[in-house]
């Protein structure tokens, strides 16, 4: 075998010489393939994105409502009973800051904390974060820790 004898394999290249549109004798003449009239038979058809054929289309059928604050923030929320279950493994020390929340894989590296107060929290521990809410707060300084706003 060499290089100037090496062929594909029989039946794996299919080469296509026909012509559309270009007379009866191709076998593609008249009407090219695109079957009589109707609007894919034109020439400069194109199927617009979300076209379905009249029929109201998706994007107009279903109902929009309401308005989507820009401004709004996200807060990834983190509840008492999850940092005392983490102080008790041993994760967290007597301190708590957003760099060890996010080695906790408790919130991304991008996230606003907040403190929620789900749960008990018997743990004197100093807790950093974005925002608290009022019962969390109250929780971390009835257990003799510190709730301070980043």
């Amino acid at each position: 075998m060499n290089l100037n004898n090496l062929r594909p394999a029989k039946g794996a290249v299919k080469k296509n010489d026909s012509r559309k549109g270009r007379g009866e004798a191709t076998g593609n003449g008249g009407t090219a393939g695109r079957g009589h009239k109707g609007q894919k038979s034109r020439s400069g058809y194109s199927k617009k994105i979300g076209f379905e054929g009249g029929q109201m289309p998706l994007q107009r059928r279903v109902p929009k409502f309401g308005f989507t604050n820009i401004n709004r923030k996200e807060y990834a929320g983190v509840n008492l009973d999850t940092l005392q279950e983490y102080v008790d493994a041993g994760r967290l020390e007597n301190e708590v800051t957003l760099d060890a929340l996010i080695e906790n894989r408790l919130v991304g590296k991008n996230d606003l904390v907040k403190i929620l107060g789900r749960g008990e929290l018997k743990a004197k521990i100093k807790v950093s974060a974005h925002k608290f809410t009022a019962t969390a707060k109250k929780a971390i300084e009835a257990a003799g820790g510190e709730a301070v706003t980043l």
